[in-house]
């Protein structure tokens, strides 16, 4: 009986042994986190209508543009304002037409002109005065939705 003993002892201890250095079964570990889905950029917002180039001319062809560029008219001249712009939307221009003598502005005319262009488009502001435009120095003030836009003066002589 000692020998069944023992060797039950010796069993014992090795099953004891072999439990104490056995692996336990560890989870694995968290996976690593998802890279986040990156949304999609928003498309820039749109910047809507500006001003690219004024021209002053005596003619505008059917395109609306000025034929022959000048900022010195004649008394009797219409005086032609060709309005370049970029960008799409819808827009109103305002061309404000003024003249100054000794150191007064003086309004001669406002226009409007509401634009839907889908690219660059050309608008036409004119002005004209029968009896003659009396010498000077004038200027034109383009808006855009009311922000000013672009200042082009000339002179009549």
């Amino acid at each position: 009986m000692q020998l069944r003993t023992r060797q039950l002892a010796v069993v014992a201890a090795a099953a004891i042994a072999l439990a104490a250095c056995g692996k336990k079964t560890e989870p694995p570990p968290p996976a690593a986190p998802a890279a986040p889905v990156a949304a999609p950029e928003p498309a820039p917002a749109p910047v809507g209508v500006t001003v690219a180039s004024v021209s002053l001319g005596k003619a505008v062809g059917a395109d609306k543009k000025v034929s022959a560029t000048t900022e010195v008219f004649a008394k009797s001249d219409t005086i032609h304002a060709s309005i370049d712009t970029t960008g799409t939307g819808t827009a109103t221009l305002l061309a404000k037409w003024s003249y100054t003598k000794s150191d007064k502005t003086v309004p001669v005319k406002e226009e409007t002109a509401t634009i839907t262009p889908t690219g660059p488009a050309t608008t036409e502001f004119h002005i004209s005065k029968p009896d003659g435009w009396p010498a000077g120095s004038y200027q034109v003030e383009i808006l855009v939705n009311g922000n000013a836009a672009a200042t082009k003066t000339f002179t009549v002589q």
